[in-house]
C-alpha cells in the first residue's frame, strides 16, 4: 500500500556497505545461497525424503509441515511485495561493480548475486531463511539439543539476512521485516498443523503426542500429531490473495509469484492426502529419478513463467510428486504383488 513503506527508507547502511572490503562483499554473496528458493526446497525435500525417527518421532510429518511452513512464508511474502510495491536499493538495478580480481566465471556468477529487479519489501531471502531454518530447527526436535538447533537457525537465517543488505539489493528494514514475517509464519503454521507445542492447554501443559524425556524439557513425539494439509491451503489461500492485489495493479513479476504460491500450496495439500505419514525413509533407487523429473519440472516451471497456465500445471505436478513420493515403493510393490 502506497506510503506505507518508503521508497527511499534506507538508515545509512548503504553507505557503511560501501565501506566494506571486496572479499567479505563476494563472501556475503555466496552466503545468500543458503536461501536461494531452489537452495531451501531441495534442502527441504531431502529432509522430508530421508530423514528417519533419529530427527523426530515422525520423521514424514515433520518434514512435510516444515514444507508447508515455508510456503506459507512465500506466500506472505509475495503478498507484501505485491501489496507495499517499493524499490529495491539502487545498486540492485546496475551496473555491477564486480572485484577485477575476480575470473571470468566467478564475475558472471557474482554479477547475477548482486542484480535483482523486483520489489524489495519484504526481503523473499530473509524471509525464506528464517522460515526454513526455523521449521526444520522445530520439526526435528530430535537432532542435537532445542538450544543448539535453534541458535544454528538464527545464526544462518540473520547471516542471510546480513548478505543481502551488504551486496546491496536489499535495505535493512527489508531483511527485519523478512525475519519477523518468516518467523511469525512458521509459528502459525506449526499451529495449524496441529503443533502440541504451540497449542498448550490451559493448564500450561503439553497436549497429546509432546511427552518430553527423563527431562522434561525435549518433545518426544510432538511431530506425531502434525497434519500439513491446513498450512498448505492456507499458503494457496494467502497466495490468491497476492495474485489479486498483483493483477489489479498490473505487478506481471509478482503475477507470477503468486500463481507459484497458489500451485505449491494446493500440489502440497494434494500430494498429502496420497501419504499415510508413517512411511519409513525413501529409497534411494526412488529418490534419484523422482529427482530428475521433480526438477525438470520445476525447470520447466519457471522457464515458461510467461505461460501461467503452463507453470501452474508444472508447478503442481512437481510439489504432488515431492510431497507424495514417500508413499510410492508401498503402492510398487503392491503393484508388483498383484501382477504376480
Amino acid at each position: 500500500m502506497t506510503g506505507l513503506v518508503a521508497a527511499e527508507r534506507g538508515l545509512g547502511e548503504i553507505a557503511l556497505v560501501d565501506a566494506l572490503p571486496e572479499v567479505v562483499v563476494v563472501a556475503f554473496a555466496a552466503v545468500t545461497h543458503l536461501a536461494d528458493p531452489w537452495f531451501l526446497f531441495g534442502l527441504l525435500a531431502i529432509g522430508y525424503w530421508f530423514a528417519d525417527d533419529r530427527f523426530a518421532a515422525a520423521p514424514r510429518r515433520a518434514g512435510a509441515t516444515a514444507i508447508a511452513a515455508v510456503t506459507c512464508a512465500y506466500a506472505a511474502t509475495a503478498l507484501g511485495k505485491a501489496w507495499f510495491a517499493v524499490p529495491r536499493p539502487a545498486g540492485a538495478v546496475g551496473p555491477a561493480d564486480v572485484p577485477a580480481w575476480l575470473p571470468g566465471l566467478l564475475s558472471a556468477w557474482y554479477e547475477a548475486q548482486v542484480l535483482s529487479d523486483g520489489f524489495g519489501f519484504p526481503s523473499g531471502h530473509a524471509t525464506g531463511g528464517a522460515a526454513a531454518y526455523l521449521a526444520l530447527a522445530l520439526v526435528y526436535d530430535r537432532a542435537w539439543t532445542a538450544r543448539k538447533r535453534l541458535l544454528a537457525a538464527v545464526g544462518v537465517a540473520v547471516a542471510v539476512a546480513a548478505s543481502r543488505v551488504v551486496i546491496e539489493v536489499h535495505y535493512l528494514v527489508d531483511v527485519l521485516a523478512g525475519l519477523a514475517v518468516g518467523g511469525g509464519v512458521v509459528l502459525g503454521a506449526l499451529w495449524l498443523a496441529g503443533d502440541p507445542r504451540i497449542r498448550r492447554s490451559g493448564s500450561g501443559g503439553a497436549e497429546d503426542g509432546s511427552a518430553t524425556d527423563g527431562g522434561g524439557s525435549e518433545p518426544y513425539a510432538a511431530t506425531a500429531a502434525l497434519d500439513p494439509t491446513l498450512s498448505f491451503l492456507l499458503a494457496a489461500v494467502v497466495s490468491v490473495g497476492a495474485l489479486a492485489v498483483a493483477v489489479e495493479s498490473g505487478h506481471t513479476g509478482e503475477v507470477v509469484e503468486a500463481g507459484i504460491g497458489i500451485a505449491t500450496g494446493a500440489g502440497g495439500a494434494i500430494g498429502w492426502r496420497l501419504v499415510d505419514g508413517d512411511e519409513p525413509a525413501v529409497p534411494v533407487r526412488v529418490a534419484v529419478p523422482a529427482l530428475a523429473v521433480t526438477g525438470g519440472l520445476w525447470v520447466g516451471a519457471y522457464a515458461l513463467s510467461g505461460t501461467l497456465a503452463v507453470t501452474l500445471a508444472a508447478t503442481t505436478a512437481a510439489v504432488i510428486a515431492v510431497v507424495a513420493l514417500p508413499a510410492l515403493p508401498d503402492r510398487l510393490e503392491r503393484l508388483s504383488a498383484g501382477r504376480n
